[in-house]
């Protein structure tokens, strides 16, 4: 089991990803063997992660697991050291009371926290900042501080500042604008488009190695305790092939989900919306992840033997899961660029985030994925905005809010919410078992 720690940030934009990357970058240079995690429901910045250290960072989302699963996931960890990312403002959750924040799972899973201060225009006033969070919760986890965005000569005196509050200043990372990740609507740029990525990365570690002490992360990760939850597997359902949608237009995916439909027995196709002509042959499901569709709304419109492809099988009954970007893909159209086709509606991009934020979906029919009456977690981010939203789910907020949504039936599941397996492993079982069934099917057709 590996050590761990927490980089949590006093808000959204303070520098957590780029002192986690900052730190993935530089302990691994050390001959480090790492893990990476992010808290919350995050596409992006776990493939940041994977850029740095090879392998994909995993979500600690405390909405989706329960205080087992959370602990479970770390206990598994590979390697010596797991860093974890936090999501937002470190108190930041749901309501004022904060749920399912990164405080909640630093406090859950007993981990060691080192938290991020902005100090840009600022000195002195860090001191008020890290006090408020010293003291806003008893049990705060808080154990060193690393500030960003400042100088040596600054962090001189931020260094004594910290200390006299009785916490481990751990150093600081100047503002280098060649090490810069660019943003859009939903986050950061997704790693594929940043330009000479792996330099950024590189200079980023070099960057930590002069100016952070690495010792002393080190030191206070191996200070947490042991974890031993285990994770529990999904028995083997049968043998299918299962198509997932992947590439610049579709890339919104945790692989937690592939991992537990391979665990049924599921062989993972990726193919490309974009560039692909067809779907892949032989397959028995198809999975169309979130994305960026809007951002290539020609390319894809222009591929007609894909979006013919895909309407043809799923009209015959492929066993099909659409979320997010996945489902406005399957749209007649998209801002008057004709797609799919297999959802008789139209989108169009929103001013402002719709129904943002976690939610539970309720169904009101039998389908794909469960039975009426039955319900499971989603997340929803995104801007669009559907004609044709479906109404065989039931989404209900946690502040009581509710509305009619997704498509659904016996072959076929699409909404723009966001489905995570571990949550409710039984949604990986059902979509398994439909795709073996169907597989089953076609083996007896003439």
């Amino acid at each position: 089991m590996a050590s761990r720690i927490l980089i949590a940030g006093t808000h959204s934009g303070s520098g957590k990803t780029t002192l986690t990357l900052a730190l993935l970058s530089a302990l691994k240079k050390q001959g480090v063997h790492l893990s990476s995690f992010k808290c919350g429901p995050d596409y992006i910045d776990p493939k940041f992660h994977r850029e740095v250290i090879g392998i994909p960072g995993r979500n600690l989302d405390p909405f989706f697991l329960s205080s087992s699963q959370l602990r479970a996931t770390l206990s598994e960890a590979q390697g010596e050291l797991s860093i974890i990312e936090g999501v937002m403002g470190y108190y930041d959750g749901v309501g004022v009371e904060g749920r399912h924040s990164t405080h909640e799972v630093a406090h859950t899973t007993n981990t060691p926290v080192i938290l991020v201060i902005s100090a840009k225009g600022m000195y002195t006033s860090a001191g008020a900042v890290l006090q408020g969070f010293l003291t806003y919760r008893k049990e705060h986890q808080i154990q060193g501080v690393i500030f960003n965005n400042t100088s040596e000569t600054v962090y001189t005196g931020l260094k004594q500042i910290v200390q006299d509050l009785g916490v481990r200043p751990l150093g600081y990372l100047p503002y280098k604008e060649e090490c810069r990740i660019g943003s859009r609507h939903l986050g950061l740029l997704p790693s594929s488009e940043v330009e000479h990525l792996k330099e950024k990365l590189s200079l980023l570690g070099d960057l930590a190695a002069q100016t952070i002490d690495l010792e002393g992360v080190m030191e206070l990760a191996k200070a947490a305790p042991p974890l031993m939850e285990k994770s529990s597997t999904l028995p083997f359902v049968g043998h299918s092939r299962i198509a997932v949608a992947s590439d610049e237009a579709i890339c919104f995916l945790y692989p937690e989900n592939l991992e537990l439909l391979r665990q049924t027995g599921a062989e993972i196709i990726y193919f490309s919306p974009m560039h692909d002509k067809e779907l892949p042959e032989d397959i028995d499901a198809l999975y169309l992840p979130g994305g960026y569709p809007e951002l290539y709304l020609a390319p894809l419109s222009q591929n007609r033997s894909m979006l013919s492809s895909i309407k043809k099988h799923i009209g015959e009954g492929l066993i099909t899961l659409a979320e997010g970007g996945g489902f406005a893909y399957l749209h007649a159209s998209f801002e008057g660029k004709d797609l799919v086709g297999a959802i008789p509606g139209h989108v169009q991009m929103g001013k402002r985030l719709q129904h943002f934020g976690y939610h539970t979906l309720r169904a009101l029919r039998d389908n794909l994925l469960c039975k009426k009456g039955e319900s499971f977690p989603v997340h929803e981010y995104h801007y669009y905005v559907s004609d044709c939203l479906g109404s065989d789910f039931t989404a209900c907020k946690l502040d009581g809010r509710s509305w009619e949504t997704a498509h659904a039936g016996p072959s076929l599941f699409a909404s723009f919410a966001g489905l995570y397996f571990p949550a409710r492993t039984e949604l990986a079982a059902a979509f398994s078992q439909a795709a073996c069934r169907r597989r089953e099917e076609r083996k007896h057709r003439p």
